[in-house]
């Protein structure tokens, strides 16, 4: 079930997503951007919500509306070389799966 909400929720978020998980990985990210892009995955994969993800749509207007807000509020307060790095290896990833894809 939890990776079916995962998978969906990628889905949603898209490259900006990517974007935010490389630059995360990069060694020149401030500890507090680590600290509230790792809070924000944890509150959506978590299964304690504010509202509650057994309601059909309801439950997943908190994930999706925090997940849309929240990935380009953090890339904001990237600095620019650090997004700049992050975008191309973004970009780099997404040129090696179309490939794979292509390739089959």
């Amino acid at each position: 079930m939890w990776m079916f909400r995962l998978r969906k929720l990628l889905k949603s978020v898209g490259r900006e997503g990517l974007i935010l998980f490389f630059a995360v990985r990069h060694p020149r990210t401030h500890p507090g951007l680590r600290l509230a892009t790792a809070a924000l995955l944890v509150y959506v994969l978590s299964p304690v919500d504010l509202l509650p993800d057994l309601a059909p749509v309801l439950g997943w207007i908190d994930d999706a509306t925090l997940l849309l807000l929240g990935i380009p509020f953090l890339l904001k307060r990237m600095p620019a070389d650090i997004l700049a790095d992050a975008t191309q290896a973004a970009e780099r990833l997404s040129m090696r799966l179309r490939g794979l894809r292509g390739a089959r």
